[in-house]
């Protein structure tokens, strides 16, 4: 059965921080897809990515909220609620 996620209310109006992950950027590493968190903008790599930038700047801020960066990709994902949004 799917919770309601109590997070929304934290997203805010962000602007990106750059056009792909900023630690593969960095780091000089490639990713594979690019999510960005809806709290404060920072842009990661996916769990696919082998650095998995996204989900560890969740882990290091607890900001739950991420969306896809992907052209066409329209979708949001709660870490905390495990769950689309």
């Amino acid at each position: 059965m799917s919770t309601k996620c109590t997070h929304l209310k934290q997203i805010q109006d962000v602007t990106p921080s750059g056009q792909g992950c900023k630690e593969c950027l960095e780091m000089g590493d490639t990713w594979v897809h690019l999510r960005e968190c809806l709290i404060c903008g920072h842009v990661g790599c996916c769990d696919s990515s082998k650095n998995q930038h996204a989900t560890k700047h969740f882990h290091e801020t607890q900001h739950p909220i991420m969306r896809s960066f992907e052209p066409g990709e329209d979708w949001r994902w709660c870490y905390v609620d495990q769950e689309m949004v």
